[in-house]
């Protein structure tokens, strides 16, 4: 089974990565787990003007890294071979592709848990993600 694990160096998604690791220890098959993690870039498009491309797209590199980090430490530490997929978009968008050109059986993706009517006000990446894609979408609270 190959498990696809959205991670924004949250502990939400710290506790999705704990729960693949939990479900490919249970399955008796060969699985394997793929780190993704999005930044959107919209924000930044006016500070490339001023310091160039390439510094944006290292500063999202170095922040995807760092907020990888801690998901590929509880990975190595349980033993699960991994890798990982660092991407620049929109997150729901960018995420789904990834999981349909994946061919990923399942995404999952700690839920942050907010009330619905902050939800509603504000939107949800992982609400946004459960109504686009085409693969089962696991949110771990």
């Amino acid at each position: 089974m190959k498990l696809l694990v959205a991670t924004d160096g949250s502990k939400n998604s710290l506790r999705a990565v704990k729960y693949a690791i939990n479900l490919v220890g249970r399955l008796n098959e060969t699985s394997s787990v793929t780190l993704i993690s999005v930044h959107d870039d919209v924000a930044l498009n006016h500070a490339r003007r001023f310091v160039g491309k390439r510094a944006v797209d290292d500063y999202l590199r170095e922040l995807s890294d760092t907020e990888l980090a801690d998901a590929r430490k509880v990975l190595d530490k349980a033993g699960v071979k991994h890798d990982m997929i660092i991407r620049v978009g929109r997150i729901a968008g960018e995420i789904n592709a990834a999981a349909e050109q994946g061919k990923f059986d399942l995404l999952l993706l700690g839920s942050k848990g907010r009330s619905a009517l902050k939800d509603l006000l504000l939107g949800s990446v992982a609400r946004r993600i459960v109504e686009t894609a085409k693969v089962p979408v696991l949110l771990v609270k």
